[in-house]
Protein backbone atom coordinates (compact mmCIF):
# COMPACT_ATOMS: atom_id res chain seq x y z
CA UNK A 1 0.00 0.00 0.00
CA UNK A 2 1.32 3.41 -0.97
CA UNK A 3 1.78 5.81 1.93
CA UNK A 4 0.86 9.45 1.40
CA UNK A 5 3.76 11.74 2.25
CA UNK A 6 3.76 15.44 3.10
CA UNK A 7 6.94 17.50 3.29
CA UNK A 8 6.83 20.60 5.52
CA UNK A 9 9.48 23.29 5.17
CA UNK A 10 9.36 26.29 7.52
CA UNK A 11 10.90 29.22 5.65
CA UNK A 12 11.83 32.78 6.53
CA UNK A 13 13.66 34.64 3.77
CA UNK A 14 14.88 31.37 2.28
CA UNK A 15 14.31 31.97 -1.44
CA UNK A 16 17.90 31.07 -2.31
CA UNK A 17 17.74 27.76 -0.43
CA UNK A 18 14.30 26.90 -1.82
CA UNK A 19 15.51 27.47 -5.36
CA UNK A 20 17.73 24.42 -4.93
CA UNK A 21 15.73 22.39 -2.42
CA UNK A 22 12.28 22.31 -4.04
CA UNK A 23 13.31 20.92 -7.45
CA UNK A 24 15.42 18.28 -5.72
CA UNK A 25 12.48 17.38 -3.48
CA UNK A 26 10.15 17.00 -6.44
CA UNK A 27 12.67 14.76 -8.15
CA UNK A 28 13.11 12.51 -5.11
CA UNK A 29 9.44 12.49 -4.03
CA UNK A 30 7.38 13.19 -7.18
CA UNK A 31 4.05 12.30 -5.54
CA UNK A 32 4.59 14.03 -2.20
CA UNK A 33 2.64 17.03 -0.98
CA UNK A 34 5.16 19.85 -0.47
CA UNK A 35 4.16 22.59 1.97
CA UNK A 36 6.26 25.73 2.46
CA UNK A 37 5.24 27.71 5.53
CA UNK A 38 6.34 31.28 4.89
CA UNK A 39 7.06 32.74 8.32
CA UNK A 40 6.63 36.42 7.49
CA UNK A 41 9.39 36.61 4.86
CA UNK A 42 10.34 39.97 3.40
CA UNK A 43 11.86 38.52 0.23
CA UNK A 44 10.23 36.50 -2.59
CA UNK A 45 10.12 33.22 -0.63
CA UNK A 46 6.35 32.75 -1.07
CA UNK A 47 6.29 33.67 -4.76
CA UNK A 48 9.26 31.45 -5.57
CA UNK A 49 7.80 28.47 -3.68
CA UNK A 50 4.50 28.87 -5.51
CA UNK A 51 6.21 29.06 -8.89
CA UNK A 52 8.06 25.83 -8.10
CA UNK A 53 4.83 23.98 -7.37
CA UNK A 54 4.76 24.03 -3.57
CA UNK A 55 1.69 24.69 -1.50
CA UNK A 56 2.40 27.90 0.40
CA UNK A 57 0.99 28.86 3.78
CA UNK A 58 1.91 32.50 4.36
CA UNK A 59 1.96 34.30 7.70
CA UNK A 60 1.55 38.10 7.80
CA UNK A 61 4.37 38.36 10.33
CA UNK A 62 7.01 36.09 11.83
CA UNK A 63 5.63 33.79 14.53
CA UNK A 64 8.64 31.49 14.92
CA UNK A 65 9.96 28.23 13.57
CA UNK A 66 7.84 26.12 15.89
CA UNK A 67 4.66 27.98 14.93
CA UNK A 68 5.43 27.29 11.26
CA UNK A 69 5.95 23.61 12.03
CA UNK A 70 2.61 23.40 13.83
CA UNK A 71 0.79 25.16 11.04
CA UNK A 72 2.33 22.88 8.44
CA UNK A 73 1.55 19.75 10.47
CA UNK A 74 -2.11 20.75 10.79
CA UNK A 75 -2.41 21.40 7.06
CA UNK A 76 -0.56 18.26 5.91
CA UNK A 77 -2.74 15.54 4.42
CA UNK A 78 -0.11 12.80 4.33
CA UNK A 79 0.07 9.84 6.69
CA UNK A 80 3.80 10.53 7.03
CA UNK A 81 5.24 14.01 7.48
CA UNK A 82 8.80 14.94 6.58
CA UNK A 83 10.18 18.03 8.31
CA UNK A 84 13.29 19.63 6.86
CA UNK A 85 14.97 23.03 6.69
CA UNK A 86 14.49 25.24 3.66
CA UNK A 87 18.03 26.63 3.65
CA UNK A 88 19.59 23.92 1.48
CA UNK A 89 21.39 22.08 4.29
CA UNK A 90 19.29 18.93 4.02
CA UNK A 91 19.68 16.75 0.95
CA UNK A 92 16.24 15.46 -0.15
CA UNK A 93 17.94 12.25 -1.31
CA UNK A 94 18.31 11.32 2.38
CA UNK A 95 14.56 11.18 2.97
CA UNK A 96 13.99 7.71 1.49
CA UNK A 97 16.55 6.24 3.88
CA UNK A 98 14.79 7.79 6.85
CA UNK A 99 11.36 6.68 5.66
CA UNK A 100 12.58 3.11 5.28
CA UNK A 101 13.12 2.94 9.06
CA UNK A 102 9.41 3.61 9.65
CA UNK A 103 8.72 0.19 8.15
CA UNK A 104 10.77 -1.31 10.99
CA UNK A 105 8.20 -0.12 13.53
CA UNK A 106 9.52 3.34 14.41
CA UNK A 107 7.20 6.33 14.77
CA UNK A 108 9.88 8.99 14.35
CA UNK A 109 13.18 8.82 12.46
CA UNK A 110 15.68 11.64 12.89
CA UNK A 111 18.62 12.58 10.71
CA UNK A 112 21.59 12.80 13.10
CA UNK A 113 24.20 15.33 11.98
CA UNK A 114 27.92 14.73 12.34
CA UNK A 115 30.32 17.33 13.75
CA UNK A 116 30.67 19.05 10.38
CA UNK A 117 26.94 19.72 10.33
CA UNK A 118 27.02 22.07 13.33
CA UNK A 119 26.84 25.81 12.70
CA UNK A 120 29.92 26.51 14.83
CA UNK A 121 31.99 25.07 17.67
CA UNK A 122 29.82 26.67 20.35
CA UNK A 123 26.62 25.27 18.88
CA UNK A 124 28.27 21.89 18.50
CA UNK A 125 29.29 21.78 22.17
CA UNK A 126 25.84 22.91 23.27
CA UNK A 127 24.14 20.25 21.16
CA UNK A 128 26.51 17.59 22.49
CA UNK A 129 25.52 18.59 26.02
CA UNK A 130 21.82 18.45 25.11
CA UNK A 131 22.28 14.97 23.66
CA UNK A 132 24.01 13.65 26.79
CA UNK A 133 21.46 15.19 29.13
CA UNK A 134 18.52 13.89 27.11
CA UNK A 135 20.12 10.43 26.87
CA UNK A 136 20.46 10.34 30.66
CA UNK A 137 16.87 11.50 31.16
CA UNK A 138 15.33 8.99 28.76
CA UNK A 139 17.67 6.04 29.17
CA UNK A 140 18.03 5.91 25.37
CA UNK A 141 20.98 7.06 23.32
CA UNK A 142 20.02 10.31 21.57
CA UNK A 143 22.40 11.21 18.75
CA UNK A 144 20.95 14.59 17.74
CA UNK A 145 18.28 16.19 19.90
CA UNK A 146 17.96 19.40 17.86
CA UNK A 147 18.05 18.11 14.27
CA UNK A 148 15.44 19.69 11.98
CA UNK A 149 15.42 16.73 9.58
CA UNK A 150 12.92 14.15 10.75
CA UNK A 151 10.22 11.82 9.44
CA UNK A 152 7.19 11.14 11.63
CA UNK A 153 3.86 9.40 11.57
CA UNK A 154 1.41 12.27 11.25
CA UNK A 155 -1.16 11.03 13.77
CA UNK A 156 1.51 10.48 16.42
CA UNK A 157 3.08 13.91 15.88
CA UNK A 158 -0.23 15.77 16.08
CA UNK A 159 -0.81 14.37 19.56
CA UNK A 160 1.89 16.75 20.83
CA UNK A 161 1.13 19.94 18.92
CA UNK A 162 -0.18 21.51 22.13
CA UNK A 163 3.27 21.01 23.70
CA UNK A 164 5.37 22.49 20.90
CA UNK A 165 6.73 26.02 21.42
CA UNK A 166 6.50 28.72 18.77
CA UNK A 167 10.26 29.24 18.89
CA UNK A 168 13.30 27.17 17.98
CA UNK A 169 13.09 24.18 20.34
CA UNK A 170 10.37 22.16 18.59
CA UNK A 171 12.83 19.29 17.79
CA UNK A 172 13.72 18.97 21.48
CA UNK A 173 10.10 19.00 22.58
CA UNK A 174 8.86 16.54 19.98
CA UNK A 175 11.70 14.09 20.60
CA UNK A 176 11.20 14.04 24.36
CA UNK A 177 7.43 13.77 23.92
CA UNK A 178 7.80 10.69 21.72
CA UNK A 179 10.15 9.01 24.20
CA UNK A 180 7.93 9.92 27.17
CA UNK A 181 4.87 8.43 25.46
CA UNK A 182 6.60 5.20 24.50
CA UNK A 183 6.75 5.87 20.77
CA UNK A 184 9.95 4.39 19.28
CA UNK A 185 12.49 6.81 17.81
CA UNK A 186 15.38 5.94 15.48
CA UNK A 187 18.46 7.92 14.41
CA UNK A 188 20.10 7.74 11.01
CA UNK A 189 23.52 9.45 10.56
CA UNK A 190 23.38 12.10 7.81
CA UNK A 191 25.66 14.73 6.38
CA UNK A 192 24.37 18.24 5.92
CA UNK A 193 25.66 21.04 3.73
CA UNK A 194 26.22 24.71 4.31
CA UNK A 195 23.11 26.84 4.52
CA UNK A 196 22.26 29.09 1.58
CA UNK A 197 20.85 32.60 1.68
CA UNK A 198 20.68 34.77 4.78
CA UNK A 199 22.63 34.14 7.95
CA UNK A 200 21.17 31.89 10.61
CA UNK A 201 18.29 33.39 12.57
CA UNK A 202 19.81 32.12 15.81
CA UNK A 203 20.92 35.02 18.04
CA UNK A 204 23.91 34.10 20.22
CA UNK A 205 23.10 36.19 23.31
CA UNK A 206 19.37 35.53 23.44
CA UNK A 207 19.77 31.88 22.58
CA UNK A 208 22.64 31.54 25.03
CA UNK A 209 20.18 32.44 27.78
CA UNK A 210 17.71 30.03 26.23
CA UNK A 211 20.38 27.32 26.61
CA UNK A 212 19.63 27.03 30.33
CA UNK A 213 15.89 27.11 29.74
CA UNK A 214 16.12 24.23 27.28
CA UNK A 215 18.08 22.20 29.84
CA UNK A 216 15.27 22.58 32.36
CA UNK A 217 12.69 22.02 29.65
CA UNK A 218 14.29 18.72 28.67
CA UNK A 219 14.10 17.59 32.28
CA UNK A 220 10.56 18.74 32.96
CA UNK A 221 9.28 17.34 29.66
CA UNK A 222 10.44 13.85 30.47
CA UNK A 223 10.85 13.23 34.20
CA UNK A 224 11.02 16.29 36.47
CA UNK A 225 11.91 14.23 39.52
CA UNK A 226 15.21 13.27 37.88
CA UNK A 227 16.14 16.95 38.05
CA UNK A 228 14.50 18.04 41.30
CA UNK A 229 15.47 15.01 43.42
CA UNK A 230 19.27 15.52 43.02
CA UNK A 231 18.87 19.25 43.66
CA UNK A 232 16.81 18.53 46.77
CA UNK A 233 19.38 15.99 47.92
CA UNK A 234 22.11 18.59 47.41
CA UNK A 235 20.32 21.09 49.65
CA UNK A 236 19.78 18.36 52.26
CA UNK A 237 23.46 17.41 52.29
CA UNK A 238 24.47 21.07 52.53
CA UNK A 239 22.10 21.51 55.46
CA UNK A 240 23.37 18.37 57.13
CA UNK A 241 26.97 19.41 56.66
CA UNK A 242 26.38 22.92 57.95
CA UNK A 243 24.41 21.62 60.93
CA UNK A 244 27.22 19.20 61.79
CA UNK A 245 29.73 22.06 61.64
CA UNK A 246 27.69 24.46 63.80
CA UNK A 247 26.81 21.72 66.30
CA UNK A 248 30.47 20.76 66.75
CA UNK A 249 31.75 24.34 66.91
CA UNK A 250 28.85 26.20 68.53
CA UNK A 251 26.63 23.47 69.93
CA UNK A 252 23.49 24.77 68.25
CA UNK A 253 21.12 24.43 65.32
CA UNK A 254 21.23 27.60 63.16
CA UNK A 255 18.68 29.34 60.96
CA UNK A 256 20.81 28.59 57.90
CA UNK A 257 20.58 24.86 58.57
CA UNK A 258 16.82 25.16 58.91
CA UNK A 259 16.67 27.10 55.63
CA UNK A 260 18.70 24.47 53.76
CA UNK A 261 16.59 21.60 55.12
CA UNK A 262 13.41 23.47 54.21
CA UNK A 263 14.69 24.13 50.71
CA UNK A 264 15.45 20.40 50.31
CA UNK A 265 11.89 19.45 51.24
CA UNK A 266 10.32 22.16 49.05
CA UNK A 267 12.40 21.29 45.99
CA UNK A 268 11.61 17.59 46.37
CA UNK A 269 7.88 18.26 46.72
CA UNK A 270 7.90 20.53 43.67
CA UNK A 271 9.55 17.73 41.71
CA UNK A 272 6.96 15.25 42.95
CA UNK A 273 4.06 17.49 41.91
CA UNK A 274 5.73 18.21 38.55
CA UNK A 275 6.12 14.46 37.96
CA UNK A 276 2.38 13.98 38.45
CA UNK A 277 1.55 16.89 36.13
CA UNK A 278 3.87 15.47 33.48
CA UNK A 279 2.17 12.07 33.73
CA UNK A 280 -1.24 13.69 33.27
CA UNK A 281 0.06 15.69 30.30
CA UNK A 282 1.19 12.62 28.40
CA UNK A 283 -1.83 10.55 29.37
CA UNK A 284 -4.30 13.03 27.87
CA UNK A 285 -6.40 11.52 25.08
CA UNK A 286 -5.39 12.66 21.57
CA UNK A 287 -7.47 15.41 20.05
CA UNK A 288 -9.87 14.85 17.15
Amino acid sequence: MTVRVSVVLPAKNESEGLRRTLPALRQCLPDAEIIVVDDGSTDDTAALATSLGARVLASPYSMGNGAAIKRGARAATGEVIVFMDADGQHDPALIQGLMARLDEGYDMVVGARDGDGQANVGRGLANAFYNRLASWMTGHRILDLTSGLRVVRADRFREFLHLLPNGFSYPTTSTMAFFRSGYPVAYVPVRVGRRLGTASHIRPIKDGIRFLLIIFKIATLYSPLKLFAPVGAGFFLLGLGYYSYTFLTQGRFTNMSALLFSAAVIVFLIGLVSEQITSLTYNRPPGP
